[in-house]
């Protein structure tokens, strides 16, 4: 199994299973829009008892604006 491991953004720290190490970019749903993820560096732990195969990813943007609850209403003084 491979494991993709998230830096910055929303999900910073977070850890997914990435079923194809040899991917350069994520796109992963969050809230009501996606964020983008690019691939940094090589792929790491590719041999036999060194753990799962790891690959870092950077933030790249949001596809879309994130709403916090509430923050949807017209801000127009009504």
């Amino acid at each position: 199994m491979a494991i993709a491991r998230l830096h910055g953004g929303p999900l910073d720290g977070q850890v997914l299973p990435l079923e194809n190490p040899d991917l350069d970019r994520l796109i992963v749903p969050y809230s009501e829009t996606q964020v983008v993820y690019q691939r940094s560096g090589d792929v790491l732990n590719t041999g036999e008892g060194d753990g799962p195969t790891e690959a870092a990813f950077l933030f790249v943007e949001e596809e879309g604006e994130l709403v916090e609850d509430g923050d949807d209403e017209p801000s127009d003084g009504r």
